[in-house]
């Protein structure tokens, strides 16, 4: 007779369970998310500034309107951590201390288990940064008066669907980009410089630095394809309504696409590097 396989809550337990512990474990930071909430007013208020003079200047054909461009920058700005700037930190120690090799050991997918821990270590890190610069955007800037410079609302009810849609799976596209960057690391038991050359090649092309509406036309198409747009430039361009209707809803198919297809990468990217793993000491 053959076992019977476990049943589906039993077989996600283990994921479960790390994705609520660490969860839970990088809450209990409140001195760096305040540290963090502002520190990121400050940057987000830079860029303001540099847009303004953008527009002061003249810019007749603009892309987006000024307070869209705001808009984009406080939510850039709030959802900071979902911008995959290098590998898990715990993955990284793991490979300078040689600890990796236990993660061979544990009677669960090693992929499913790191999977998890970077979407409870990107969540717990934007949520209350978020809390407080969207209090702080949202709700204090206007009742200041400067509504001109505050976080606007979604236009409609259904960017307000659509966004939340592109938001989830902007969640879980980051994840795979750092269980991605966190495959390269071991397969190349360096920890920095993955990172380092990720952090700066994400940041870019996913719209972080300059939204990629502002680049020529013949190259947004192009841009707006690839991975990494689907952490900033598409989501935040769904919630004000630069993209919309079936255009979004496309969207959202293209990162649920690359969601997927790096999955799969990473998986035979991660299976092949545990296989080939040595590790020296004594």
């Amino acid at each position: 007779m053959t076992a019977a396989p476990p049943a589906p809550r039993l077989a996600l337990r283990p994921y479960i369970s790390v994705l609520a512990g660490r969860f839970q474990l990088m809450l209990q930071y409140r001195a760096a998310a305040f540290a963090g909430f502002i520190t990121q007013c400050w940057f987000g208020v830079l860029r303001i500034l540099i847009f303004a003079a953008f527009y002061a200047g003249g810019a007749v054909v603009a892309p987006m309107s000024l307070h869209n461009a705001v808009t984009y920058t406080w939510l850039g700005q709030g959802f900071l951590a979902f911008v995959p700037t290098g590998a898990d930190p715990d993955v990284a120690e793991m490979v300078r201390s040689g600890a990796v090799a236990y993660e061979r050991l544990r009677p669960v997918d090693t992929y499913g288990w790191w999977y998890a821990r970077a979407v409870a270590w990107s969540v717990a890190r934007v949520l209350p940064r978020a809390a407080l610069l969207f209090s702080f955007a949202g709700v204090l800037i206007p009742l200041l008066g400067f509504g001109k410079w505050s976080l606007g609302l979604p236009p409609t009810p259904m960017a307000t669907a659509l966004f939340a849609a592109s938001a989830a799976a902007m969640v879980l596209l980051s994840a795979t980009v750092t269980v991605a960057i966190n495959v390269v690391l071991v397969t190349t038991l360096d920890d920095r410089g993955p990172s380092v050359l990720a952090g700066a090649f994400i940041y870019f092309f996913s719209g972080m630095v300059l939204p990629l509406a502002f680049f020529p036309d013949n190259v947004r198409p192009w841009l707006r394809a690839q991975p990494f747009a689907g952490i900033v430039d598409i989501p935040y361009s769904i919630y004000f309504g630069g993209i919309s209707g079936w255009g979004a809803a496309s969207a959202i198919g293209l990162q649920l696409f690359w969601v997927a297809t790096l999955a799969l990468v990473g998986r035979w990217g991660l299976e092949r590097a545990m296989r080939r793993l040595q590790v020296q000491g004594g």
